[in-house]
């Protein structure tokens, strides 16, 4: 049975204090570190600015044929989100509130060991997160990972208002206009984890590093200077 949003109601209403989530444990522990990898990468790269909201596993709310409806994706990034007055903490996100709080730029889901909700295109309420995201929220990427084999699919939203899966540059990686950023899978060892990792890439081809590989590189650096200075016959201050 085919839906549009044209027979649904939809509204964004804020959600009454106290809301409480149902409580939703992680599959397993690679969730939270790939999410919180992304996340790390783009604070240490100072773009997490006022108003930025990227959020792992945080519900994203929309009234539907006055139904709330609420699916939390393991990562979404949204620009122009208001700061909540203290001492209030935000524990749920309703994009066009009265602020006119945007619809998120991407939204990510990273697959466990069995294929859950993340490709569900049901209509009905509850509907599958495809169909919230194609066609209720109307997220413009919408990205699935599936961390064991490193398999990346990005969908975008083209003019009929329909996912359309896309190919990557010739690097193996992926616009995000509303970042500003590619989007790739990276291989190799963080803190406790070795495997497929996602990871961003500036528009000159630049991967963004993490905090730990920052220092790594400023501790090779000052190593090949001490090395140039004993050649030329100066010891370097201790």
């Amino acid at each position: 049975m085919t839906v549009s949003t044209a027979d649904l109601k939809i509204t964004w209403e804020k959600m009454p204090e106290p809301f409480i989530l149902e409580e939703r444990p992680a599959a397993n522990i690679d969730r939270p570190l790939l999410a919180a990898a992304l996340r790390e990468i783009l604070e240490i790269a100072g773009l997490m600015v006022q108003g930025i909201l990227v959020a792992p596993n945080m519900g994203i709310c929309a009234t539907m044929d006055n139904k709330t409806v609420v699916k939390a994706p393991d990562l979404f990034y949204v620009r122009n989100v208001q700061p909540l007055p203290a001492p209030e903490v935000r524990r749920i996100y309703t994009p066009n509130l009265e602020e006119k709080e945007e619809i998120p730029a991407i939204v990510m889901e990273f697959l466990g060991a069995t294929e859950g909700d993340e490709y569900s295109a049901k209509p009905t309420y509850p509907p599958g997160k495809w169909f919230f995201y194609e066609q209720v929220l109307r997220v413009p990427i919408y990205a699935i990972f599936e961390p064991a084999s490193g398999v990346l699919e990005v969908y975008q939203l083209d003019s009929s208002g329909k996912y359309q899966i896309q190919q990557p540059d010739a690097n193996g990686r992926y616009w995000v206009a509303g970042i500003g950023l590619f989007l790739g899978v990276w291989q190799g060892t963080k803190a406790e984890r070795t495997g497929y990792w996602l990871r961003w890439w500036d528009e000159s081809g630049q991967m963004l590093l993490w905090g730990a590989e920052m220092v790594e590189r400023e501790r090779q650096r000052a190593d090949r200077l001490t090395a140039q200075l004993r050649a030329a016959g100066i010891e370097p201050e201790a």
